[in-house]
C-alpha cells in the first residue's frame, strides 16, 4: 500500500527533525552494539571459543554478531515508539499540530512507523558492514538480516506504538525495559541458544519476537537458513507487527479524535 501524501509530509518532517540530533543518535544505535560486539565477540568470544563453544562448532562471534544486530534493531524501535509517541502526544503535542491539516491519525501512525523504518535500517545496515568487516558473516545470505532486522523492529514499534497512545504518564516505560526489553535482550538466544534455559524461560523465549527474528538472521549468516522455518519465523514477525498496528491506530484514534 502507498502512504497517503499526509503521511509522506509526516515522515518528511520527522526527517527534517533527525538532521539535527542524528549524531547522537548514531552513538546508541550503531556505536553502542558496535563495542558491544567487539567486547563481547572478541574477549568473551575468544574464552568461549577456548571451552566447549556453542552447539555446532561455530565461533562465538559468528554466532552473537547476527543477534546483537537484531537485539540493537529491537532498543532502536522500542526507543523511537516510547517517549517520542508520548511526548507527542501529550508534551509537545505535535500530533495535535500534524491533525490541524487535512492528515488523519492513521496518516500519523503511516508516517511514524516509516520513520522507525528508516531509523532501524540505516542502524541495522551499518552494524552489518560492521558485522562483515569483523568477519562474523559465514554466507552472503547475511545480507537479508537486514530485512529481517526491519520486520523484527516493526514487530516492537508497532505494539509499543499502542501502547504509548494510551498512557498518560510515562513511568510504564521504565517498567517496559525492565520487565520485558532487558530479559528478552538478555534470554532470547542473542548471547547463547536458550536450549540451556530452564524449560519455562526457554518457551518464554521462544514466544519473544525477538527470538524469531535472532534465530532467522543467525540462520542467514551462517548458511543454515532453512524454508519451513524461515517462513515460521517471518510469519511470527508479521503478526506482531500486524496485531501491534491496528492496536496503534485504535489508541491513536481513541486518543486523538474527540
Amino acid at each position: 500500500m502507498v502512504p497517503s501524501p499526509a503521511a509522506r509530509s509526516f515522515l518528511a518532517q520527522r526527517l527534517t527533525a533527525h538532521r539535527h540530533f542524528w549524531r547522537s543518535s548514531a552513538l546508541g544505535s550503531v556505536l553502542e552494539p558496535v563495542l558491544f560486539l567487539a567486547a563481547m565477540g572478541l574477549t568473551l568470544g575468544s574464552l568461549v571459543d577456548r571451552g566447549p563453544g556453542v552447539p555446532g562448532g561455530v565461533g562465538y562471534l559468528a554466532f552473537l554478531a547476527p543477534g546483537l544486530l537484531v537485539a540493537a534493531a529491537m532498543q532502536t524501535a522500542t526507543g523511537e515508539s516510547s517517549y517520542p509517541v508520548l511526548g507527542a502526544l501529550k508534551w509537545d503535542r505535535l500530533y495535535d499540530a500534524v491533525l490541524a491539516t487535512p492528515a488523519r491519525p492513521v496518516d500519523v501512525l503511516t508516517g511514524h512507523l516509516l520513520y522507525v523504518a528508516f531509523r532501524v535500517t540505516t542502524s541495522a545496515a551499518a552494524f552489518l558492514v560492521v558485522l562483515v568487516l569483523f568477519g562474523a558473516a559465514a554466507s552472503p545470505l547475511v545480507v537479508l538480516a537486514l530485512p529481517v532486522a526491519l520486520l523484527t523492529g516493526l514487530a516492537f514499534a508497532a505494539p509499543v506504538t499502542a501502547m504509548a497512545a494510551r498512557l498518560e504518564e510515562d513511568a510504564a516505560f521504565a517498567a517496559l525495559q525492565r520487565f520485558l526489553i532487558v530479559p528478552m535482550f538478555l534470554f532470547s538466544g542473542t548471547f547463547f541458544p536458550v536450549t540451556q534455559l530452564p524449560v519455562a524461560l526457554e518457551w518464554f523465549a521462544y514466544a519473544t519476537p525477538l527470538w524469531h527474528g535472532v534465530a532467522l538472521a543467525r540462520d542467514l549468516a551462517l548458511g543454515a537458513a532453512e524454508a519451513g522455518s524461515a517462513l515460521l519465523h517471518l510469519g511470527y514477525l508479521a503478526l506482531w507487527t500486524v496485531a501491534g498496528t491496528w492496536l496503534a491506530a485504535r489508541a491513536l484514534q481513541r486518543r486523538l479524535v474527540r
